[in-house]
């Protein structure tokens, strides 16, 4: 095999083994193919905030590191196309937000709260109750 076949086959194995808004260890944790990291803005700062405030959780968004997949609606997973995926490490955190998402308060906080909760799944206490960050609780909220 060439170096690009090579290169191919693991991102294909990448994108295997990413799921949306789960926890994966650090050897399985490989971004999405065509992911690039951006930098927290003003307004996830804010959106952080806002998540740590109806969570009641507190969190240092210092240890996120943000992904973007440029122009796409969804990106490929094991668990099929999303739109945004957490990633926990330990004590750091990547999110990945497919690029016509990057702006969507609802889909960044979402994966910011899996990051204050440091978990899987979707809580109804949290993601429903408290800070409706699920596509039916948001829409039925805002």
């Amino acid at each position: 095999m060439d170096n690009r076949t090579v290169l191919n086959a693991f991102s294909i194995l990448g994108v295997m083994a990413l799921s949306g808004c789960g926890a994966l260890t650090p050897s399985q944790a490989v971004l999405p193919v065509g992911a690039v990291p951006v930098a927290a803005s003003a307004t996830y700062r804010e959106w952080f905030a806002r998540t740590e405030a109806c969570s009641g959780r507190t969190g240092s968004l210092a240890t996120v590191q943000f992904y973007v997949v440029p122009g796409v609606e969804t990106f490929e997973t094991r668990d099929g196309p999303q739109v945004g995926v957490w990633i926990g490490e330990g004590a750091s955190h990547r999110i990945v937000i497919a690029g016509n998402y990057q702006g969507n308060e609802m889909v960044v906080r979402h994966e910011l709260l899996h990051t204050l909760l440091r978990q899987t799944g979707h809580p109804e206490e949290y993601f429903v109750n408290r800070c409706r960050l699920t596509w039916e609780s948001w829409n039925s909220g805002h």
